[in-house]
């Protein structure tokens, strides 16, 4: 199975109304910036990270594929995964410009592309093709109701809407003010009783004092994790806080490699791990974020920068996944959607890794890559 082309795409997919807010951003679409890579015996995989939609940016990712990575690639084994992984990733040219950032997204779409192909050579979803299933169900929490943009009555009403579709976890956004987001807090717990987790976000807003002080009023609300509550490589922040309160801390979303992790690690600064194969460098190295954490027994709660398409195949194959974020964006633009249904997530049943797009997404989402 040679690869014969590695082709960019940009699609860029509303959100939940005209608009949504947490502490840090304002968005108004989801962009999925991917790569097609397509072979000698007619198949195709697809593979994508996840961005804030700003067009020149995605287009820089595109440029990388297209450009650094796909020159690389044509000619190759497409089953030769890992070997293709340290082509891209330890490239000296590449890693001379970004071992981070720009170069990483791109890799993460041709990873996730090439064990899309994989999957679907062998006939099988890719959760199979890791391993197979070693869960019965995996539980999922609903993030879209809880941004920082929604009105204090409109988020409680979404919370409990949630609660009666049968979500047992939802997950609020903070970061304006700590008596504000205290407030709201006390709000949303008092709306769905004391048997549904309750998260909450900070997208990397506050310093240690304030995180202090809000996990100090916090107590009575049960929280579930504080995700991101300091800003992303305050490795030491993190870990003063850890060890401070109460509370776990969560966060992975924003770190772009498994060593960055190994510090999170080593200074027991994180009690859930957030992984994200969009941002990761793909499946292949949250592979070996999920491992280590699995032995050092910590809980991984991926990151849905994919919205979930793919993580579902490792939320079900990967025995340290636990829960997993529920984001209804993009879902529609693909052939077998990330569905849950009361409160779970449905096991994927068709070939590949959930991320082929439908026509009608490629025909009404689609942007220039240059």
């Amino acid at each position: 199975m040679k690869i014969t082309s590695v082709r960019p795409f940009i699609l860029h997919v509303p959100v939940t109304g005209s608009q949504i807010a947490d502490s840090t951003h304002v968005i108004s679409h989801w962009g999925v910036v991917g790569a097609q890579v397509d072979t000698d015996d007619g198949l195709t995989g697809y593979g994508f990270t996840g961005t804030h939609a700003h067009l020149p940016s995605d287009q820089l990712i595109t440029r990388c594929i297209e450009t650094c990575h796909a020159p690389l690639l044509v000619g190759e084994d497409a089953g030769d995964i890992r070997r293709l992984w340290l082509k891209l990733a330890r490239n000296p040219a590449l890693q001379w410009v970004g071992r981070a950032g720009i170069t990483t997204l791109a890799l993460a779409a041709i990873d996730i592309a090439l064990w899309d192909l994989k999957a679907k050579a062998a006939g099988v979803p890719l959760w199979k093709l890791l391993g197979g299933q070693v869960r019965n169900t995996v539980r999922a929490y609903n993030t879209d109701i809880g941004w920082l943009s929604i009105p204090d009555d409109a988020l409680v009403a979404g919370a409990r809407r949630a609660v009666a579709d049968g979500f047992t976890g939802i997950k609020i956004k903070v970061g304006s003010t700590v008596e504000r987001d205290l407030r709201r807090l006390a709000a949303v717990r008092e709306a769905i009783g004391p048997d549904v987790t309750l998260a909450v976000d900070g997208n990397g807003k506050w310093d240690l004092a304030t995180c202090l002080r809000f996990c100090r009023g916090a107590a009575a609300s049960d929280v579930f994790w504080f995700e991101e509550p300091l800003w992303y490589d305050d490795v030491k922040g993190h870990a003063q806080l850890a060890r401070a309160t109460h509370v776990p801390v969560a966060l992975g979303e924003q770190l772009y490699t498994a060593e960055a992790f190994g510090e999170f690690f080593a200074q027991q600064a994180i009690h859930w791990v957030q992984p994200d194969v969009t941002r990761l460098g793909g499946v292949s190295e949250v592979l070996q974020v999920c491992d280590t954490a699995h032995a050092f027994r910590l809980p991984v709660a991926p990151h849905a920068g994919d919205m979930s398409q793919v993580h579902v195949h490792l939320s079900y194959a990967h025995p340290a996944c636990q829960v997993l974020e529920y984001i209804p964006w993009i879902k529609d633009c693909f052939t077998e959607p990330a569905e849950v249904v009361d409160g779970y997530f449905r096991l994927p049943q068709a070939p590949g890794a959930g991320t082929t797009p439908t026509p009608q997404a490629w025909e009404r989402f689609r942007k220039p890559t240059a």
